[in-house]
Parts: structure tokens; C-alpha cells; sequence
């Protein structure tokens, strides 16, 4: 139990029993340690992800109020299961004909001879007994180890990796500079098979060209012998 001269607060810290996708719920008892009427209001680090209620209050002489806190339902668990989110719960004396509803912000601030106390509550996440999600030391060391074994994996195969490419292009490299030369070798042999063959077709077409010029020469020949040969008309 926990809290000041005015009230009193049990439990200490607000504990959530953490599940998915699932409101928790926590109660909050304050106990008034005085003779007075004691107002009270509670306020949180994250207003959206807790239901306070209520969340302002009077509480009669040497009585209690119970105060409901509701985590809304999270999509995801948090890291390592540790949560920062805190609430303050203050308090102060107020007269006794003052009714909740007419309980202003003002009342709680810090002037003048008024006492106001403040009880700081720090929240906490545990799992329900059937609950996958690890928490103990255990899971983290093996987690952790798990990791590292991975991490050590990866690195394994990224430098085998880079071997294998190294290899595969010192081949590639290999293979064009073969083709390369191929292709010059085969290049040199059409030039000398052109300069080898370009004097024969030269030369062929000498002899035809001779040829046709002597055959023509003969038949012109043959021709005048039989115009000269052949008697006179009568």
C-alpha cells in the first residue's frame, strides 16, 4: 500500500494481465485516511490506450472508493513485454457540500496553503499462464541465441556467395575472350581465302574471254572461206 497523509492506494503499481487483441483490467483501491472529504483525480502518460473510471471522485471520511482501469484491446505485444506508461493519482481536501459534478481542474493545482498530494503508479504486463508469447529469461537467452546463429548463417552465405560470383564471372570472362579469339582466327582466314581466291576467278574469266574470241575469229573465217569459194552466177 502505497500514498500519503489524505489516502491511501493499494495495489502500488497497476499490473495488466496482457492478451491480444482482448481488453485487461485493473482495480485501483483508495482509502480516505482522514476526517475530511478528500477529492481525487487520476491522470495517465497515455489517455487513449487506458478507461479511467472514475476518474475524479469525492471520498466520505475514513472511506474507500475503488477505481477501474481498463487497458484497451492492442494489436501487438510490446517490446520485451515492458511498459513506460505511468498514472498520477492526486488528491486534496474539499468542503463537505461539494458534489462530484461541480469538481473543476482548478481545484488541483498547487496554490496557496492547500495540500495536494500526488501517488505516482507505474503500470506492468504479465502473461496468462496459457499464453505462447515467452517471457521468461530462459526464451530471451534462447532467442537471442537463435539470432545470433542466424546473424553468423547469413554472413556464412553472403561471403559464399560472393566467392561463387567471382567464380562464375572469371568464367564468363574466360569464355568471351576465347570467343574473341575465334573470331579474329576466323576472320584472318576468310581475308586469305579471298586474296587466294580472287586471282583464280580472274584468270578464269581470261581464258573464257580468250576462248569466245577465238571462236568468233573462226567462225568469221570459216565464213568468208565458203562466201570466196563458192563459183559465179551464170
Amino acid at each position: 500500500m502505497t500514498g500519503g497523509q489524505l489516502i491511501s492506494v493499494h495495489p502500488e503499481e497497476l499490473t495488466f494481465q496482457f492478451e491480444l487483441e482482448k481488453q485487461c483490467y485493473c482495480d485501483l483501491k483508495v482509502v480516505n485516511n482522514t476526517e475530511f472529504h478528500v477529492a481525487f483525480k487520476v491522470k495517465t502518460t497515455s489517455p487513449r490506450k487506458y478507461f479511467v473510471r472514475p476518474n475524479t471522485g469525492i471520498i466520505q471520511p475514513w472511506d474507500n472508493c475503488v477505481i477501474t482501469v481498463t487497458l484497451q484491446a492492442q494489436r501487438e505485444y510490446p517490446p520485451d513485454m515492458q511498459c513506460k506508461d505511468k498514472f498520477l493519482l492526486q488528491s486534496t481536501k474539499v468542503p463537505p457540500n461539494l458534489d462530484v459534478d461541480e469538481i473543476q481542474p482548478e481545484i488541483f493545482n498547487k496554490d496557496g496553503d492547500k495540500i495536494i498530494e500526488e501517488c505516482k503508479l507505474r503500470v506492468v504486463y504479465t502473461l496468462p499462464a496459457h499464453s505462447t508469447h515467452g517471457n521468461s529469461e530462459t526464451d530471451s537467452l534462447i532467442t537471442t541465441s537463435m539470432l545470433r546463429s542466424s546473424k553468423h548463417s547469413s554472413e556464412v552465405s553472403t561471403h559464399g556467395s560472393g566467392y561463387d560470383e567471382v567464380q562464375a564471372l572469371q568464367r564468363v570472362k574466360e569464355e568471351r575472350d576465347f570467343v574473341v579469339q575465334q573470331t579474329k582466327q576466323l576472320q584472318t582466314e576468310l581475308e586469305t581465302m579471298k586474296r587466294r581466291r580472287n586471282p583464280r576467278v580472274d584468270a578464269s574469266f581470261s581464258l573464257m574471254f580468250t576462248a569466245c574470241v577465238a571462236l568468233i575469229g573462226i567462225m568469221v573465217g570459216l565464213l568468208l572461206n565458203l562466201t570466196l569459194s563458192s563459183p559465179p552466177a551464170e
